[in-house]
């Protein structure tokens, strides 16, 4: 029994070392292969690095010499545009030394040059100095043989050469304007002799009173009132002084405007007939006489707008056309005045190939600034070239009304045609009045203007002021000057005169011989 156990102990023994023995030889034998594997895969491995070194060498090599070859090129371009520039440089200092050569040769040249100039100066000083000499020697020489010094003498030359001068400046002035006469005035004279023949107006004198008849010497009483209330009542509605004097049955309204007076010669005349005079009834009555006058206005307007045959225009101006009705300017009706310059500028604008509507319209509106009261500073054409513009009229007729009256310079031929036809409306005798005492002092300062000039003998005002006559003295005025003394008359009247249109110039100059036979 134990002996079996010890057969079993020593046969699990001995298996364990025959499996021991195996596992160690299979082990070592996997070991041994492995190493095998292993010194292959090294060797396999040195060798594609081997080839991969080589390749790389290769590749670098070749890389080096794509470089060294890039470079070569490089230095080879470098070294061309060096010796091109090394080229050029050598040009320039070829040139540079042509240049200098020049600029030398120039140089003694210029050198050459400046030494003559000062041989010559110093001949020319000689020169002068001897002139110097000879000029002392004649001035002494003239003095000594004309009795006359160097001013005087100076002065008898400027003399002569001004009076020369003034002689054939008068003499080309005179045929400059004789020229441009001939073709001016024959068409200017056209012209206005066709506008004043196809148009003729009626002129109604205005005065600054107006006479009011009443049906009996009672009626004065009840116009003044208790304690004259109604007329005090009167004159405040109407702003319309009343004057009640001896005159039989007659009332004076006097004031500066003549629409307030018409406003108040209705009212006046509809409370005579009406019979009730009262405070409270004048006003009633002067407030529906304005609203009447109102309609009226705008009606006069329109017709005068019908009359000229333009169109368009803003109903306020149209409304201030109808107050120009009871404006006057020296007696003449400012309303006929403005028809009669709408047709003459027509007519003009036809006759020079303009535009006839819109002459007429500038004609029509030039004097719109007159029927503004006087609360309004500025001249009537500045106050009507600013209404106009507010009501969007053209700039050419802004410009017209207000250079009529040359408030500025015209600048268009519109504003010169408004003129010409603003002065032949007013110039025509009898279409203005003026105050005796103004007419004369007016025909004396014309008279005195002429005769302030040297060498006019005796002056005339003639035609109502519209030509003044200057007889010159024929010893001290020549032909030729007599023109310049009419253009230089004529330039100081307009300088320091106010008239209306224009005044004629005539310089004249007789020469008499008087001989006796026995």
């Amino acid at each position: 029994m134990f002996g079996d156990f010890f057969l079993i102990l020593f046969g699990m023994a001995l298996g364990a070392a025959g499996g021991y023995a195996l596992h160690r030889y299979v082990n070592s034998k996997r070991l041994a292969d492995s190493q095998g594997l292993a010194d292959r895969i090294v060797q396999e491995a040195r060798k594609e690095a081997e080839a991969m070194k080589k390749e790389l060498r290769l590749q670098a090599q070749d890389e080096v010499y794509a470089l060294k070859k890039e470079q070569e090129n490089e230095y080879k371009e470098i070294e061309r545009g060096l010796k091109k520039q090394e080229e050029r440089l050598q040009e320039k200092e070829e040139r540079l030394e042509k240049k200098l050569e020049t600029v030398a040769g120039k140089e003694s040249e210029v050198l050459a040059l400046e030494k003559r100039m000062i041989k010559q100066e110093k001949k020319l000083e000689e020169l002068r100095e001897g002139l110097e000499r000879r000029k002392d020697e004649h001035e002494r020489k003239l003095q000594e043989v004309s009795g006359l010094t160097v001013e005087e003498a100076r002065e008898k030359l400027m003399t002569e050469i001004e009076s020369r001068t003034r002689h054939e400046a008068g003499k080309m002035v005179r045929a400059i304007e004789m020229e441009a006469k001939e073709e001016g005035s024959r068409k200017a004279r056209k012209i206005l002799a066709l506008a004043i023949q196809r148009y003729s107006g009626d002129y109604i004198n205005e005065q600054t009173v107006t006479a009011v008849a009443l049906p009996s010497e009672d009626m004065k009483g009840r116009i003044i009132g208790r304690e004259g209330r109604n007329i005090r009542a009167l004159e405040a509605a109407t702003g319309v002084d009343l004057i009640i004097d001896d005159t039989p049955e007659t009332v004076v309204l006097s004031a500066y405007s003549p629409l307030r007076r018409e406003i108040a010669k209705q009212a006046l005349e509809r409370l005579i007939h009406d019979g009730r005079i009262h405070p409270a009834r004048i006003e009633d009555i002067v407030a529906k006489v304005e609203q009447e006058m109102d309609v009226k206005l705008r009606e006069i307007g329109e017709q005068a707008t019908f009359d000229v045959g333009v169109h368009g225009i803003h109903p306020e101006i149209v409304k201030l056309l109808g107050q120009l009705q009871y404006r006057t300017s020296y007696s003449q009706n400012v309303l006929q005045h403005s028809l009669e310059v709408a047709f003459l500028c027509g007519i003009m604008a036809a006759e020079l190939g303009m535009d006839e509507k819109i002459a007429k319209r500038a004609g029509l509106l030039h004097d719109i600034g007159k029927a503004v009261d006087h609360e309004i500073e500025g001249p009537h054409a500045v106050i009507g070239a600013d209404i106009a513009k507010k009501h969007g009229e053209s700039k050419e007729i802004i410009h017209a009304i207000q250079a009529h009256h040359e408030d500025i310079p015209p600048q268009s031929i519109l504003a010169t045609l408004v003129q010409a036809a603003d002065s032949l409306s007013g110039a025509r005798p009898g279409a203005r009045k003026e105050l005796l005492e103004n007419y004369v002092k007016r025909l004396e300062e014309l008279e005195n203007v002429a005769t302030g000039f040297d060498g006019v003998s005796k002056a005339y005002a003639i035609q109502a002021g519209r030509e003044i006559r200057v007889m010159v003295d024929a010893e001290k005025v020549t032909d030729d000057n007599t023109h310049m003394l009419c253009k230089d008359i004529a330039t100081k009247i307009e300088n320091n005169m106010t008239y209306p249109g224009q005044i004629r110039v005539t310089v004249i100059r007789e020469r008499r011989s008087v001989g006796y036979a026995k």
